[in-house]
């Protein structure tokens, strides 16, 4: 996932050089959520594992 966010990303930083800025405003909005959404499902998982998954 976080490739995706970096490729994103890069793809938004090349278009704002060569003056894109639809294209750039819309990958680093896409970039944006696909890592907040990274963000949420590691949260997910830590706590997950702290809880749900601990051997008793």
């Amino acid at each position: 996932m976080l490739k995706w966010t970096a490729t994103f990303l890069i793809i938004a930083i090349v278009a704002a050089i060569f003056g894109f800025t639809g294209i750039a405003a819309g990958a680093a909005s896409i970039a944006k959520v696909i890592f907040f959404i990274f963000i949420v499902f590691w949260l997910i998982a830590i706590v997950l594992g702290a809880t749900a998954f601990k051997k008793r």
